[in-house]
């Protein structure tokens, strides 16, 4: 079993639900990304009322790293108010997949324990450049 409060990177994602903007769905989320220099940035989840405009926690972390010149990252922990093991949504992974390769930790906070995943579990067959070009490549094979 592994102490979720030995984890800075998980403490910080718990400390994010306190900035949590959730009036609808009334469920925090926090997360924490750790870059490649070892900087760390924080988001929450900001709820709209139509839903489809919220922001999850993820992007926002992931936003206010790029914001900061920041694109590789080597570690993410996620955190909600219950504490119930939240992965990143679907989403969430393919944003983190823009910036992190397969191999990244994702670590989710169960409560007294965690949850770790790399990313690649999480999203195997994620779109990239690469599928892009891939695609690119066989349309102009077809014509």
């Amino acid at each position: 079993m592994t102490d979720p409060s030995d984890d800075p990177l998980l403490v910080r994602a718990r400390e994010a639900l306190a900035d949590a903007y959730v009036p609808y769905s009334e469920y925090p989320v926090g997360a924490a990304v750790r870059t490649a220099d070892g900087s760390v940035f924080v988001g929450c989840n900001i709820e709209n009322a139509n839903y489809s405009n919220s922001l999850h926690a993820e992007e926002v972390a992931i936003a206010e790293a790029v914001k900061n010149g920041h694109d590789e990252f080597e570690r993410v922990a996620v955190s909600s108010g219950v504490r119930d093991g939240v992965t990143p949504c679907g989403m969430c992974r393919q944003t983190l997949a823009e910036f992190c390769d397969g191999e990244v930790e994702v670590v989710c906070d169960e409560g007294d324990d965690v949850a770790s995943y790399a990313l690649g579990e999480l999203l195997p067959n994620t779109i990239s450049l690469e599928t892009l070009e891939e695609a690119d490549a066989a349309r102009g094979r077809e014509e």
